[in-house]
């Protein structure tokens, strides 16, 4: 089972390695036609909108609701329930979500002024937004439905297609980018199309795996069935907390309107760099032990689930810490490397380090909150990660305007460091109360040695530290070299770090083929 478990942990972390690198990519190519101004500010909220629905419908609410109760189907039931529990959930949703993108496309000026309200009184970006969600926004019912299928493959253990979809989504919007600027005279609006495309081809790819498990069949409304009945039940709460999260992104991005142009160009430029180790190894770990912490609860296993979920831990730990130093170390150098070319200047590259730092001092609570949620979801509470989400959106909240408005008042130039701060320290506070329920309800125990782990692991990333902050040139000076010379030392930079990390914890004596076999 550890195996299993660690191959398919390894075949998520590959393919989503793949979607990563591509996104990057994309926003190398974004940065190089594009830059950081009015018309990149524009599309990235009119991508971010179906974005954030995104995360609390498909990776979020539904996905949370639906896969332990698809497992519990799997593990107890018949193939021709299972089958049916498939159509009905398929029709409901399909009709549910084609109503809400109807009402989205036609809503999509009210939209804008939610998430950009300094954008309204004569603004160029405000009707550019609006044009550019009636493209974008119908990807929230193509990716709901694609993450309806990745949930279906994910509960058989076929990872690897659900975990690659992404690159599509990539790839997408790379070629509209080059179209945009070859056919197009740089026309962002291009870029909304290739959203509207990728959501499409992500969906149509899945399709045939599905087939092939004899699941797929005619969809069908089914809005009073048992299992779907019971998927709503658990989604109420998870969608409650996943509208927390993003009401927080939504006061992100109002506060970011009212300050100097660039700024929500910089916040994301700094959070897909985040975004990286995040979904490389912490929604990778988080995706493999949901259905497999489910199958245990459906099979009456607390000593295997208290196994599963430390395992989960550790190597969130071991993983998670170097890729912080790293991120807060080489932010200057990782955004010039990748980012500084064309419009994309010296002062954008000082600006998203700022924030990007700020971003990852919460990169361990970013991950921990993933793989924390299953430990609740695969028992079917989601009222309790409803309830934490609560009060990590009240601290958040009160902490964005409390850091905003102190950095604008001492004149400070980069307030949008602010906002970057607060999500990361509440992401923290978020992950240690998740923790704190699960210890305190006897669902988790945390196996012997984590004591003497910590103190080795934070031995390694102190050392790795020391050497990067010796060793590195100032942000300065890589922005004045070539870009190959740029890319040479970035990756010479990220296999220096990483051999010391390594090396100090093998001297130390942490055994770290055990700690990724352990379950």
């Amino acid at each position: 089972m550890a195996g299993k478990l660690l191959k398919s942990t390894f075949v998520v972390s590959f393919m989503t390695l793949l979607s990563r690198i591509s996104g990057l990519v994309r926003d190398v190519v974004f940065a190089r036609y594009f830059g950081a101004d009015a018309l990149t500010d524009a599309f990235f909220v009119a991508f971010k909108i179906p974005n954030l629905l995104r995360r609390q419908f498909a990776e979020g609410a539904f996905s949370q609701a639906f896969v332990p109760v698809f497992t519990e189907y799997k593990t107890t039931r018949e193939h021709e329930e299972v089958k049916e529990l498939a159509a009905d959930v398929t029709g409901t949703l399909g009709i549910v979500l084609f109503c809400v993108t109807v009402i989205g496309v036609i809503a999509a000026p009210i939209l804008v002024v939610i998430f950009a309200p300094g954008w309204v009184s004569g603004d160029e970006r405000f009707p550019l937004t609006v044009e550019m969600l009636r493209f974008t926004f119908p990807y929230i019912l193509f990716i709901s439905l694609t993450a309806l299928a990745g949930g279906i493959l994910n509960s058989y253990g076929k990872f690897a297609i659900p975990a690659f979809t992404p690159v599509l989504l990539n790839i997408c919007l790379i070629v509209a980018a080059v179209i945009s600027a070859s056919y197009f005279n740089n026309n962002i609006i291009v870029l909304a199309w290739g959203v509207f495309a990728a959501g499409l081809a992500q969906l149509l790819f899945q399709l045939p795996f599905v087939m092939k498990l004899r699941l797929a069949s005619w969809p069908r409304w089914a809005w009073r069935k048992p299992g779907v009945d019971k998927i709503k039940k658990l989604m109420l709460p998870a969608i409650f907390s996943s509208s927390l999260q993003q009401i927080n992104l939504v006061i992100d991005y109002w506060v970011a309107s009212f300050l100097v142009t660039g700024s929500i160009s910089w916040l994301y430029y700094a959070d897909r760099l985040v975004e990286f180790p995040l979904g490389v190894f912490g929604i990778a770990i988080a995706t493999v032990i949901l259905p497999s912490l489910s199958a245990k609860f459906a099979g009456a296993d607390p000593a295997r689930f208290r196994h599963t979920l430390d395992w989960g831990l550790r190597l969130s730990l071991l993983i998670g810490a170097p890729a912080t130093v790293g991120l807060v170390m080489l932010a200057g150098p990782l955004l010039s490397a990748i980012f500084q070319y064309g419009d994309f200047d010296l002062e954008d590259v000082r600006m998203a380090q700022l924030a990007l730092i700020a971003y990852s001092i919460g990169l361990l609570g970013f991950i921990y909150v993933k793989v924390l949620s299953p430990g609740y979801f695969a028992r079917q509470d989601t009222t309790t990660p409803m309830k934490i989400a609560v009060k990590s959106m009240v601290f958040k909240i009160t902490l964005t305007l409390v850091l905003v408005i102190s950095m604008m008042k001492l004149s400070y130039d980069a307030p949008h460091v602010g906002l970057a701060l607060s999500t990361a320290i509440s992401a923290l506070l978020q992950s240690w109360l998740l923790y704190r329920g699960l210890v305190r309800d006897g669902v988790y125990k945390p196996d012997p040695g984590w004591l003497l782990f910590l103190v080795k692991t934070g031995l390694a990333c102190a050392v790795m530290a020391l050497v990067l902050y010796y060793g590195v040139e100032n942000v300065a000076t890589w922005t004045t070299w070539s870009a190959y010379k740029r890319a040479f030392n970035v990756l010479l930079w990220v296999g220096i770090g990483a051999a010391v990390y390594l090396f100090v914890l093998v001297i130390t004596g942490v055994k770290i083929k055990e700690i990724i076999r352990h379950t």
